[in-house]
């Protein structure tokens, strides 16, 4: 892509790029203040529970907040100490899908070469890299999904020849009805396809 055939139009505030004939947008993964956030508070807990089942089998007090020696080793101590040992392994979980940042990507619409691709961040293994190429002759809509209740759902979906529909929002805190609108709307135009389920 050539800086002459195309025009710049900026950047939003969500990170997405947009030129004449590209739309880049980036797609937040795990990497969430919410997920640091959930992944220190259940660090510090765990390692409270384990402090306190450690301090009840050797009588020496490891807390700065409480004196565990008083509990009993037998069960108090032991299971403070599993309970510690599980949520240690829950914060490492935690921790790892931040640093691999799970589910983190982008969506990359190429007007110019007529091709859409999808990546996103997974697991590491032989599945780690997730990509979907299309093209842009294939879009047949964009497809908005509402639906609210107790497990609220608010996404966008490509709908392409011959294949599923290919989401294309974040996993996790659903975006806002008019963020969603906005999205959809200025993903149709800019494909030259019809917005459905608004």
């Amino acid at each position: 892509m050539t800086a002459s055939t195309t025009i710049n139009r900026g950047e939003s505030p969500n990170g997405d790029k947009q030129t004449s004939n590209v739309l880049h947008q980036k797609v937040l993964g795990s990497r969430r203040l919410s997920n640091y956030w959930w992944a220190s508070v259940v660090s510090l807990g765990a390692a409270g529970f384990l402090l306190a089942g450690i301090s009840s089998y050797l009588k020496i007090n490891l807390l700065i907040v409480s004196d565990a020696t008083q509990l009993v080793f037998v069960p108090q101590g032991l299971v403070m100490g599993l309970y510690g040992t599980a949520g240690l392994l829950l914060a490492l979980y935690l921790w790892l899908t931040i640093l691999w940042d799970v589910g983190g990507g982008y969506n990359e619409f190429n007007l110019e070469n007529g091709t859409i691709t999808i990546f996103r961040w997974g697991y590491p293994g032989k599945n780690r890299r997730i990509e979907i190429k299309s093209s842009t002759e294939d879009v047949q809509s964009v497809r908005v999904q509402v639906k609210e209740g107790l497990n609220p759902r608010r996404e966008l979906y490509l709908r392409v020849k011959g294949r599923r529909d290919i989401p294309l929002t974040r996993v996790g805190q659903p975006l806002s009805l008019q963020e969603l609108e906005i999205q959809g709307a200025e993903l149709a135009r800019f494909l030259g396809v019809p917005l459905e389920g608004l």
